[in-house]
C-alpha cells in the first residue's frame, strides 16, 4: 500500500507512527486484552490514557497550575455557544474580532445568548489580513474578547497575541494548536477541534482558567457546563475515549520529537518552500496579505481561468489529495499541519512547478 500526501484542512493526516501504533494496539491495548474503544472510561486502563494525555499536553504547552485541561465533545462549533453562555455573565457585551469563516460564526452563535460587539473585523468579501491593532475598537468592560487564531478557510493567522488586559483572551486555535509554543497565561481560554493537530474528530480540547469557572448561565445545560466538565474530570458522561487515546499518542509522538520547538521549525520550513514558490511563480497567487499568512492552511488561485480542474486530476494521479479549496472561495487549498511531512510539500511544489510549464 502507498500512502497519499494528505493535504486536506480536516479531517487531517495523523503521523503514521500514531496510526501504526494504533494498529498494533487495535485489539489489545498493552496486554488488556481488549480495545480502547471497549473499554470503560470509568476503568483503570482508560484512567491512565487520560491521565497521560493530560499530563503531556500540559508539559508541551507548558500549562500553568491554574488552568484546567477539558476532554470535550461537539468539535469546536458546539464553543460558539459554550463560551457564551459560561462566560457572558461575567460583564459587559463580549467583543468579537471577525477574520473569517469561523469567527463570522462564533460571532453569529454568541448572539443567540445576548449582545455582542465587533470589535474588529476585515470586510466579508476580503478577509485576507488582520485587523491592524489601531482600528480595534475593545470596551475594558467586555466578559471576554473572541478571536480565531488561525481562520482555515481563509489562511490568516495571527503570529501576535492581542493584548487585553483584565478582560480575559478567549481564542479559537483549532487549526494550529501545537503548531508552535504558545504562553498559555496570556488566555483566559483556548479551544481547538481536534481534527488538525491533534487526532479524529468530534474530540475538543478547551483549556480554561479557573477563575473562569463556576459562572455559567442558569440556561447553560449541564455538559456545556465548563466548572461541571472539570469537576468530573471531562466525564460527565462516557467521553470520545478513542480520540482521547490517539491524541495522547499524537502528544507523546510531538515530545519525542524535540516538543513544540521542534515542530514550530519544521512547519516555518514547509510554509516557506510553499510560500515562496508561488510568489515567484508565473500561475499561482496567494490573497493573504503576506505578514499574515497562514503557515497551516494555504489557500492559492490559478491565475488562468479553467485549469482547476486538471490541476486537481493531475495532483491526485501524483498521490496528491485534498486539494480542493473551501467551496465558498474556489481554487486551491494545502493545509500543512504537523504531520505532514516536508517530502509532501517537496512533491506538491514539484508537481506546481510541471503544470505551470505546461500550462503558464
Amino acid at each position: 500500500m502507498t500512502r497519499v500526501h494528505n493535504f486536506s484542512a480536516g479531517p487531517a493526516a495523523l503521523p503514521e507512527v500514531v496510526l501504526a501504533q494504533a494498529q498494533a494496539e487495535m485489539l489489545d491495548w498493552e496486554g488488556a486484552g481488549m480495545s480502547v474503544m471497549e473499554m470503560s472510561h470509568r476503568g483503570r486502563e482508560f484512567g491512565q490514557i487520560i491521565s497521560e494525555a493530560e499530563a503531556d499536553l500540559r508539559t508541551l504547552l507548558a500549562v500553568p497550575g491554574n488552568y484546567r485541561i477539558l476532554f470535550l465533545q461537539g468539535g469546536a462549533t458546539l464553543q460558539f455557544s459554550a463560551i457564551p453562555l459560561n462566560l457572558m455573565g461575567r460583564g459587559g457585551a463580549p467583543d468579537y474580532v471577525v477574520t473569517g469563516e469561523w469567527s463570522s460564526k462564533a460571532l453569529k452563535e454568541a448572539g443567540r445568548f445576548g449582545s455582542v460587539n465587533v470589535a474588529a473585523s476585515t470586510p466579508a468579501g476580503a478577509h485576507d489580513h488582520v485587523p491592524p491593532w489601531g482600528e480595534w475598537r475593545l470596551d475594558p468592560a467586555a466578559a471576554y474578547v473572541h478571536y480565531c487564531s488561525n481562520e482555515t478557510v481563509h489562511g490568516v493567522e495571527f503570529h501576535w497575541v492581542p493584548e487585553t488586559g483584565g478582560v480575559p483572551l478567549v481564542a479559537d486555535m483549532s487549526s494550529h494548536l501545537l503548531s508552535g509554543p504558545l504562553d498559555v497565561s496570556r488566555f483566559g481560554l483556548i479551544y481547538a477541534g481536534a481534527q488538525k493537530n491533534i487526532g479524529p474528530a468530534g474530540l475538543v480540547i478547551v483549556i480554561v482558567r479557573d477563575d473562569l469557572l463556576g459562572g455559567a448561565s442558569p440556561q447553560c445545560p449541564g455538559l456545556l457546563d465548563y466548572k461541571l466538565n472539570a469537576d468530573a474530570g471531562s466525564m460527565p458522561n462516557t467521553p470520545a475515549t478513542y480520540s482521547i487515546y490517539i491524541a495522547g499518542l499524537v502528544f507523546k509522538w510531538l515530545l519525542a520529537g524535540g516538543g513544540l520547538t521542534a515542530i514550530d521549525r519544521a512547519n516555518d520550513e514547509k510554509a516557506r518552500l510553499l510560500y515562496d514558490f508561488i510568489d515567484s511563480s508565473t500561475l499561482y497567487t496567494n490573497p493573504v496579505a503576506i505578514p499574515d499568512r497562514s503557515r497551516m492552511n494555504v489557500p492559492f488561485m490559478l491565475r488562468r481561468p479553467g485549469l482547476d480542474d486538471g490541476f486537481l486530476a493531475g495532483a491526485e494521479a501524483r498521490g496528491l489529495v485534498q486539494l480542493r479549496g473551501h467551496r465558498s472561495l474556489g481554487g486551491m487549498r494545502a493545509s500543512l499541519y504537523n504531520a505532514m511531512p516536508i517530502e509532501g510539500v517537496r512533491a506538491l511544489v514539484e508537481y506546481m512547478r510541471e503544470f505551470q510549464t505546461q500550462h503558464g
